[in-house]
């Protein structure tokens, strides 16, 4: 291996003077970093201020600031609505303070106790909601502070409650809500402008301008609605109302009951004179020979059903047969009827026993025709003068079927025979009583 003697003999070269002093100072320097370090940890909330979504800062100068607006220099809070700082990160000095305001849509329950117009102690729960005007955060600010609602809105709000409430009685308190609740907010609008524009004072304002913002709290504070979510009455009372409230709803319930009666009487007024102008009208075709007629095919229909078992005539010239069924005795049973006592009349539903013939002089005057060509009394069937019954009518012992075209011959015959005239001959087989 080689080896060069000059580069032994030489010595090595000396460190640079920078890095020595460096190195010299290294200490030093960690320690001033960590205290930096540690002071801007310290002072980061101080000097770098976030302003969260919806609200606005109002800045505070500690001591003499630089305002770029009015290019002068300020002190104490920044009234200038240009001068507020708007949503993001904004950087101050650590001795000024920013002072945070929500713009949005706010809302409280507050509860109050009132007396009514008759001197009924309630309860009153009000949500109030608010919001801030922007231009007026800062005079706010420097007049009332932070906590404007609990010294400006719910006092105010407070007294005007009490003041509509004394204003009703206590029913109309529980009935009245929506204007109670209207006449609050109107009234509390009112007092809100016009006690806040008292509150400024120019000549504590180190601005230029300081007249400039005396009607700036006048609209600083605008109220939404007021809504007054429930009224707690005395449970008397309540229940007094509730009474009330009831019998009234109950009068109305009887007046239309009324009115629906008249309407109804009314209806039956109308309907009844219908149907007497109707049977007026219908009785002017209607004659006593079509009801006769009438009767004769009624009669006619009725002697044609199986049933059809007894024929009772009328007595007057008018008189129809009426023909009555045999529903209870079957056909062919073969019970024959028993006559009756002398004077009683026969069983319903069965033909008439023959009775004894009566002496001469009897028939002799009850042959007598009547008067006006009438049926004469021979004619009723089961009668208690015990005349006989016409032989068509008469039906053998156990006979229960249905009368022959004989039978109902005879009772046609019967039925014209108030049509003919007295001197006109008596048909066969019509069973008339023979005259002495």
């Amino acid at each position: 291996m080689v080896t060069y003697s000059e580069f032994l003999d030489s010595k090595p070269l000396p460190p640079k003077r920078g890095w020595r002093r460096i190195r010299r100072h290294l200490p030093r320097l960690s320690v001033i970093l960590m205290t930096l370090l540690l002071i801007a940890i310290v002072l980061w909330p101080y000097v770098v201020v976030s302003v969260p979504t919806g609200q606005v800062g109002v800045l505070w100068y500690r001591l003499i600031g630089f305002d770029p607006y009015c290019m002068c220099l300020v002190r104490g809070t920044v009234l200038d609505p240009r001068d507020i700082r708007e949503e993001g990160l904004h950087l101050i000095m650590p001795w000024n303070k920013l002072f945070l305001y929500d713009l949005r849509l706010q809302s409280s329950t507050q509860t109050y106790n009132a007396i009514s117009k008759d001197g009924v102690s309630m309860s009153v729960q009000v949500s109030i909601r608010y919001q801030l005007q922007h231009n007026s955060v800062a005079v706010l600010h420097k007049f009332i502070g932070p906590d404007y609602f609990a010294t400006v809105i719910s006092p105010e709000i407070g007294s005007q409650t009490r003041q509509i409430i004394s204003q009703y009685t206590a029913e109309k308190v529980y009935t009245s809500r929506e204007a109670i609740q209207d006449e609050i907010h109107d009234a509390g609008q009112r007092a809100l402008g016009a006690s806040l524009n008292k509150l400024v004072q120019p000549e504590a304002m180190e601005q230029p301008d300081p007249k400039h913002y005396n009607d700036f709290l006048q609209s600083a504070i605008q109220l939404l609605d007021t809504l007054v979510l429930s009224i707690e009455l005395p449970p008397a009372i309540v229940a007094a109302i509730n009474r009330q409230t009831e019998q009234y709803y109950q009068i109305q319930e009887y007046k239309f009951r009324v009115e629906r009666e008249a309407q109804e009487s009314k209806r039956k007024q109308i309907e009844a004179n219908g149907i007497a102008a109707f049977q007026r009208t219908v009785s002017q075709g209607i004659s006593d020979s079509y009801l006769r007629w009438r009767g004769i095919e009624a009669t006619l229909a009725l002697a044609q059903s199986s049933n059809a078992k007894i024929v009772i005539f009328g007595t007057n010239k008018d008189g129809l047969p009426l023909i009555l069924g045999n529903v209870d005795t079957p056909p062919g049973s073969g019970i024959t009827p028993q006559p009756p006592a002398s004077g009683a009349a026969p069983p319903s539903g069965a033909p008439p026993a023959a009775p004894a013939p009566p002496p001469a002089s009897d028939k002799s005057s009850s042959d007598a025709p009547a008067p006006g060509g009438g049926s004469t009394d021979t004619d009723k069937v089961g009668h208690s003068t015990g005349n006989p019954p016409l032989a068509s009518d008469a039906a053998p012992a156990g006979a229960s079927g249905p009368y022959g075209m004989s039978d109902f011959e005879s009772i046609l015959s019967r039925l014209y025979s108030p049509f003919r005239t007295p001197d006109s001959a008596t048909p066969a087989g019509a069973g008339a009583a023979p005259k002495q």
